[in-house]
């Protein structure tokens, strides 16, 4: 068997068993979403090995999406780090077994302390399944591996699981994407939901002419401003902007084009944005306008700034 055929059968493998997690949910997971929902602490996700690598996925994703989690390791646990655990906490315990014993170990507490314990697991009749108060089955017909001892159709199953268990959990709360920003501020979505066009626009040493003054005034200008057009002020009011755009459009009449003044050739009314508003609203704009360019304008509607496509970071 080529490399090429091993990699396309554990695609098909592991797809089966994703496939067939639809078929074993039960109210249980609808038991474990509400459970989650209502509680008044937080969700402690913990598993060991292999689950306990999903488990910390699964914890960050929950994090990440609105739902207050963190991963417990069990054996740090066992010896002490259970006083991170409150009353008011929801567990989720991962064993693709059930029988895990340094997962087994910790639930007399959780049950002692009135925690609601979810266990997820590959075996219904596990001891971790009969011992929590909601069970998520997430048995797998067959492994990926062809020796069937790697945990890899498992693994993967128990992360759809979680994934299924955080996008239930994000729509009840009505998560949306401005709720997501606040938890990622340095990615680029949180830049974009976050940042201010204030924040990033150039305020200094901006190119800006007259009306009356002459076109090598305004290619002078362009060039120095680094923009790419130059804005005409009058007054302390925007008259209008040039471009390299208007500037190679000219071009066409050389009869005339040395005799021209910025007034002849600029376009009156641009676009614009005030700098309180946030970056995803100038990229909006830009789209709309096929323009890569916006003047920035503070609440007076005074002009203080440029925000070029570049600025943005998205």
């Amino acid at each position: 068997m080529s490399v090429l055929q091993i990699a396309k059968q554990v695609f098909e493998t592991e797809s089966k068993a994703i496939s067939q997690l639809s078929t074993q949910l039960t109210t249980d997971f609808e038991g474990a979403v509400e459970a989650i929902l209502g509680a008044k602490g937080k969700l402690i996700v913990s598993g060991m090995g292999k689950s306990g690598l999903i488990a910390r996925k699964i914890a960050a994703t929950l994090a990440s999406t609105g739902t207050p989690s963190f991963f417990l390791h069990p054996g740090e646990a066992y010896h002490g780090d259970l006083g991170m655990v409150e009353k008011e906490d929801v567990v989720l315990l991962l064993s693709h077994s059930g029988e895990t014993d340094e997962v087994l170990k910790l639930i007399p507490f959780f049950k002692a302390q009135g925690n609601h314990v979810i266990g997820m697991s590959g075996k219904p009749e596990s001891t971790l399944a009969t011992h929590s108060s909601y069970h998520l089955n997430v048995s797998v017909s067959q492994e990926a591996c062809p020796l069937q001892l790697a945990p890899t159709s498992s693994t993967t199953a128990s992360l759809v699981m979680g994934d299924a268990l955080a996008v239930a959990l994000m729509t009840k709360r009505e998560f949306q994407a401005n709720d997501f920003a606040q938890f990622h501020p340095g990615g680029r979505l949180g830049r974009r939901l976050l940042a201010t066009v204030g924040s990033v626009m150039r305020s200094k040493r901006l190119p800006i002419l007259s009306k009356t003054d002459s076109i090598e005034a305004v290619i002078q200008s362009i060039t120095e401003g680094q923009c790419g057009l130059v804005v005409i002020i009058e007054d302390g009011a925007v008259l209008g902007v040039i471009t390299d755009g208007d500037i190679r459009r000219a071009m066409q009449d050389q009869s005339r084009f040395f005799t021209l003044t910025a007034q002849d050739i600029m376009t009156t009314q641009p676009k614009w944005i005030r700098s309180s508003e946030k970056l995803v609203t100038a990229h909006e704009r830009m789209t709309q306008h096929k323009i890569n360019t916006l003047l920035v304008m503070d609440d007076n509607e005074c002009f203080v700034g440029v925000i070029q496509v570049y600025d943005l970071g998205i």
